[in-house]
């Protein structure tokens, strides 16, 4: 079962959490309606990831086979056959075009711009797995339109409407993400040799530069959101002073990336990281009470 589990990349789910943020910011996450909504976009993404990393390593198998830590993953390493994945993969896909028809039937609704949302995530996916992902400084902004993607989709099966400070704040996010994974990679690459096309356009000195161009656009967004007079009125002015956990936690995978150089994937390092954990917590928590307690 874990080597199912390792081919869909559960763990990498947690991005389609994204699809929640309309709904926890417009304070109706205790809106089944609306909650099953949302419940419904994160299965329906999250098996959509599934296949294109399925496609993803498959395409990619004797490149990951040279890679320190790719080479473990169940194609590459010979776990799960090709022709197994492949039926995985049709699976995955019968299952969830299913799934985007029964949302449509069960909640009465045509929901168009959500379907038409999961169709571009795919299409653009699939152009990044075969073409992509090995053209510099776009390969890391199709990851980041991705999370955008999840957010839009959140808010279209919900009709939430979303402040644009969020969608760009979600944007310059993933790039984090992005880059961070990038520089990553360049750091491996100088101990295993290079593993990705797209790696011949970036080197550390880059990567840590956008890596700090991107964190501070990315403090600065959250914070023209908290300012933004919508926020303000929908929420206590007191949501302003969350800029703290959000400032903590990005400077401390800052210095996890370039104090202490942690190599793995920026979903790893959040993982494994206490202070981060705990940060991302207490802004939940925070948050929560500005939005249901405000009064």
């Amino acid at each position: 079962m874990k080597k199912y589990l390792k081919l869909l990349r559960v763990e990498q789910w947690v991005k389609n959490l994204f699809v929640f943020v309309p709904l926890f910011f417009s304070g109706n996450i205790t809106n089944i309606d609306l909650l099953l909504k949302s419940i419904f976009a994160f299965v329906i993404f999250s098996l959509a990831a599934s296949v294109v990393y399925i496609l993803n390593d498959y395409n990619d198998i004797e490149a990951d086979r040279k890679h320190p830590e790719k080479r473990r993953r169940p194609l590459a390493s010979g776990a799960i056959s090709k022709s197994k994945a492949i039926g995985i993969l049709i699976g995955l896909v019968i299952t969830d075009i299913a799934l985007v028809f029964f949302t449509q039937i069960y909640f009465h609704e045509y929901l168009w711009k959500f379907a038409t949302i999961v169709g571009f995530y795919v299409m653009m996916n699939l152009a990044y797995t075969f073409r992509l992902k090995h053209v510099p400084i776009i390969d890391i902004f199709i990851i980041a339109i991705g999370f955008v993607l999840r957010v839009l989709a959140g808010g279209y099966i919900t009709g939430i409407s979303i402040s644009q400070w969020a969608i760009l704040l979600t944007f310059v996010l993933a790039l984090v993400l992005a880059i961070g994974k990038r520089r990553g990679e360049l750091i491996n690459a100088q101990v295993s040799g290079k593993t990705r096309k797209a790696l011949d356009g970036y080197n550390v000195q880059f990567a840590d530069i956008a890596l700090s161009i991107s964190i501070t656009l990315a403090i600065v967004c959250y914070l023209m959101f908290t300012l933004s007079p919508e926020v303000q009125a929908r929420f206590h002015e007191r949501v302003f002073y969350t800029v703290i956990f959000v400032v903590f936690a990005l400077l401390r995978y800052l210095q996890q990336t370039l104090v202490y150089n942690r190599t793995e994937s920026p979903t790893k390092i959040v993982y494994r990281d206490r202070y981060i954990q705990v940060t991302l917590l207490l802004w939940v928590v925070a948050f929560l009470i500005q939005i249901y307690f405000k009064k």
